[in-house]
């Protein structure tokens, strides 16, 4: 049976991918309240929730079809638990780095092509080092740059997580993770290492600019935020620029893909999203070894 679109009870006209884990019931961001798991209606939480509403003691009532997100995901009784698993990540990177000392940095920052003093070899990416795409993603060393990205992965993984669904969530990050480096690759100097989370953090902004647009609403907070992030882009220095603008397009057109997919057609265009996504990141990464290998 065709996926029906989910529209919050209290505001009929927004479509959500949040439902309360109590009654099930559909729940915009400004109706959801947190719970020990997952996230409760006002009326669950007062404990004044109707006979009428359609939940009872025996359980959620019975329904034609499965609820799906906006995206076409499966809702999950915990809409954050891939976001604390990336966090968690981050963290146990960061602290492995700590311990271990900047040997572990060298190995996994994102690096073009230089020689390493330590190894007494020439390292990088154009060397088929081809981790170092990824595994910088997750990499951190100041403690100021892991809180302040853990912080607004946490703020904004959550809800994207929840209007997404797991699987789609997991993709939209490491598109955006990996869309970051691969424009840095192709623009910063060869020998010039960068490392973090911003990129993908980056996407995650884009994805939610989208996503309020697609739910209409108030727009004006996420383009403030935007804005302030590029501007300190352009005017801090020690800033890899590119990986916040190749974070920023990626996950914004991976977004676009999976909320604005036509539901006849959701999987072909979502998928076929991500794939030509994925194929501009393997082409930038594929011209700027040519030009340092060449």
């Amino acid at each position: 049976m065709e996926d029906q679109a989910v529209c919050c009870y209290r505001h009929p006209q927004r479509e959500t991918g949040i439902s309360c884990t109590r009654c099930e019931r559909p729940i915009c961001p400004e109706c959801m309240i947190s719970a020990s798991v997952g996230f409760q209606c006002p009326e669950c939480v007062s404990g004044r929730a109707s006979a009428g509403s359609g939940a009872s003691a025996a359980g959620p009532p019975p329904r034609a079809s499965q609820p799906r997100t906006l995206a076409g995901g499966t809702m999950a009784s915990d809409p954050r638990l891939i976001t604390k698993i990336l966090v968690a990540v981050n963290i146990a990177v960061w602290l492995a780095a700590l311990s271990v000392g900047d040997r572990l940095v060298n190995d996994l920052d994102l690096v073009g092509r230089a020689y390493d003093p330590g190894t007494v070899q020439v390292v990088g990416v154009a060397e088929g080092q081809w981790w170092r795409l990824v595994t910088s993603v997750f990499l951190h060393q100041q403690l100021m740059h892991i809180a302040f990205n853990m912080l607004s992965l946490w703020w904004i993984g959550g809800p994207l997580e929840a209007a997404l669904g797991r699987v789609r969530f997991i993709v939209l990050y490491m598109l955006s993770g990996l869309g970051g480096s691969a424009l840095s690759y192709l623009l910063a100097a060869q020998n010039q290492p960068s490392l973090g989370a911003s990129g993908a953090i980056f996407g995650l902004l884009g994805a939610t600019a989208v996503l309020m647009r697609r739910l209409n609403y108030d727009m004006r907070p996420v383009i403030a935020l935007l804005a302030l992030n590029l501007l300190f882009t352009f005017t801090w220095s020690g800033i890899a620029w590119q990986a916040h603008v190749g974070g920023l397009v990626a996950g914004t057109v991976v977004a676009y893909g999976m909320v604005h997919a036509p539901r006849e057609k959701r999987a072909l265009v979502q998928r076929g999203t991500c794939v030509l996504v994925l194929l501009a990141i393997v082409a930038m990464v594929w011209i700027r070894t040519v030009q340092l290998t060449g």
